[in-house]
């Protein structure tokens, strides 16, 4: 492996008060770029997220995928030399991250307006269910909740039964948009100065990530079908079952695709001119009829087969995979993306980040809860003894 330095946010300090997904996603791809990340816990216990499953030799898989890279320190921000602590770090810092629930940070002394005044230059992203304001402000916000308030799970799923994403997408929306915004204001205050805080929400990012469906919606009055691995406006498009027990999946953009389809592998040049068929149009409203036409023919054929045979009519496809066959997957291997992060409980395979601009990103280890606390409490100027008053007096762990 072959580090390229610097990497872009070498240099700047992130103190994030994080937990669970959305914020920990962000912080993470921060460290990714460079920063260093001084992740703020509990003493009692730390992130929650550490105990969601006991599935990576114990330690958890939101926790072990989300935080590497990141220094940990426990803290109690309830008592006020917990709070000196904090205000020590941000005197240092560049940016503050944290998804505590709304009014927290405030109730705390750390709301954006005081920590501008005191500290000019600093970026401050918060991050929430559903924003500081409006009457969701104080509303509960797990993933699947933001997805069903968002209409996503009632465009996912098959048309008798809805479906929640089987990934916590709104949480990743949030954290995205996170990282663009505080990668962003960290440009505006290079090139023009002065600190930002700004608010990212999980609702607001995954109403965006609606596209399409929203202004059909909005547009037309009509809302779009739950058509399960189908598309509500272009057909064929859907997984198809291959001789073998397999699936293959494909889509057709255009008439011309479908064209080829139709010669080089339905081997019916009829189906091209035919206006049951001909346009994409008439193809929706023929779905049942042009589903039997490419499902009989997948079904002729194994797995590799058909690969092979859309392949060679330039169709895009794909096999329906399951995450054994993603972990095993030809493009990770070819392309090198594996590698081992040291945790607690020793080395853990994981993904290379996929924010690589300056060069492979070392993983670095997922931390212990506290693991950090006494070289950084050593660095902001404690002294051995009022670091030993501080744990005996649960301050920090």
């Amino acid at each position: 492996m072959t580090a390229v330095d610097p990497r872009p946010l070498d240099g700047m300090l992130v103190v994030s008060i994080d937990q669970a997904v959305a914020a920990p996603l962000a912080a993470r791809h921060l460290a990714d770029l460079g920063a260093r990340v001084v992740k703020i816990e509990r003493p009692d216990g730390g992130d929650f997220a550490r105990r969601y499953d006991g599935a990576v030799h114990g330690m958890a898989s939101h926790f072990v995928w989300l935080n590497r890279g990141k220094e940990s320190l426990a803290v109690d921000l309830k008592a006020a030399e917990g709070r000196d602590v904090l205000e020590r770090l941000l005197a240092r810092a560049d940016v503050f991250l944290h998804n505590l629930g709304p009014g927290a940070v405030e109730r705390l002394g750390f709301g954006a307006d005081v920590l501008l005044a005191r500290h000019p230059q600093l970026v401050i992203c918060t991050m929430s269910g559903y924003g500081s304001t409006g009457p969701f402000r104080d509303k509960r916000a797990y993933d699947l909740l933001v997805q069903s308030e968002a209409g996503l799970v009632s465009l996912t799923g098959t048309p008798d039964h809805p479906a929640k994403a089987g990934i916590p997408v709104a949480d990743i929306a949030a954290g995205m948009y996170a990282l663009t915004n505080i990668l962003g204001a960290l440009m505006r205050r290079e090139r023009f100065g002065g600190g930002a805080a700004f608010e990212v929400t999980m609702f607001d990012a995954l109403v965006e990530w609606m596209g399409h469906p929203i202004h059909v919606a909005d547009h037309t009055g009509q809302q779009p079908p739950r058509v399960g691995l189908s598309h509500p406006v272009i057909a064929p498009y859907d997984a198809y079952p291959t001789a073998d027990g397999h699936e293959i999946v494909l889509g057709i953009q255009n008439d011309r695709e479908w064209a080829r389809l139709a010669r080089e592998v339905l081997a019916d040049p009829s189906l091209v001119d035919d206006p049951d068929y001909a346009t994409n149009v008439a193809r929706v409203r023929n779905r049942e009829k042009v589903d039997a036409l490419v499902g009989a023919a997948m079904a002729a054929l194994t797995i590799d087969d058909a690969v092979v045979a859309l392949e060679a009519a330039q169709i895009a496809n794909a096999r329906l995979n399951d995450l054994a066959d993603v972990l095993a997957h030809p493009q990770l291997v070819a392309r090198d993306r594996w590698r081992d992060v040291t945790t607690p409980v020793g080395p853990v395979r994981a993904l290379r980040s996929a924010v690589e601009p300056t060069g492979e990103v070392p993983l670095d280890e997922v931390p212990a809860l506290g693991q950090h606390t006494g070289p950084v409490l050593d660095e902001l100027g404690y002294s051995a003894q009022e670091m030993a008053r501080l744990r005996h007096e649960g301050v920090v762990a």
